[in-house]
């Protein structure tokens, strides 16, 4: 059996002004600093056990991110992996909801996204791909990834309407029925503010 909590990374300077991040990458505000080195520590208090290895996105905001838990748990190497990294968000990367309303308008309520835009079913089968690659070389681990991947995965495995603040997580285990998914330990300090 495998486990993989799934982290949101810290914030963002985008996610603090409100800007669509996608795979642009900028780095973390101060408080995203301390929000990810207190989901460290606050692992590293035990409540989860031991983990055999940390992976992140390979986007800066969540090597960062999982650098800072990896030094409160005491790992020096922490992992990338590329399919894990947030969707292509196409013309509205760092764009603010104003800029993408005034440019397409109805699209944000009525869920519709431009051409250009990584579909969910895309982002949720290469997302699905380097959990599965992960699972291969880990029993247990720490995987920081974005909100556009948790979303998507929430989805597949049938949990829905959560909030994914930064610092949200998720529980994943993968045995030889599937995998499974619940709502992982409170390491969430910030807000959803549903961008990705």
């Amino acid at each position: 059996m495998t486990e993989l909590l799934i982290v949101r990374h810290g914030q963002s300077e985008w996610n603090e002004i409100g800007r669509w991040q996608g795979q642009s990458d900028p780095p973390l505000t101060e408080l995203g600093r301390r929000e990810a080195a207190a989901a460290g520590a606050s692992l590293a208090a035990g409540a989860m056990g031991e983990f055999d290895s940390i992976w992140a996105s390979d986007l800066w905001r969540a090597v960062t991110t999982a650098n800072l838990i990896a030094q409160a748990l005491g790992h020096e190497i922490v992992s990338t992996h590329c399919k894990i990294r947030e969707r292509f968000a196409g013309p509205w990367e760092g764009l603010t909801r104003e800029e993408i309303e005034a440019g397409w308008p109805g699209y944000l309520d009525q869920r519709m996204r431009p051409e250009g835009f990584e579909s969910d079913d895309s982002l949720t089968q290469r997302a699905m791909a380097g959990l599965e690659d992960i699972a291969e070389r880990t029993a247990r681990a720490v995987v920081v990834a974005h909100g556009g991947v948790i979303r998507c995965i929430d989805r597949h495995l049938g949990l829905q309407g959560r909030s994914i603040a930064n610092l949200a997580s998720r529980l994943l285990t993968r045995d030889s029925s599937g995998w499974s998914i619940v709502d992982g330990p409170d390491l969430a300090a910030g807000t959803d503010t549903g961008l990705e």
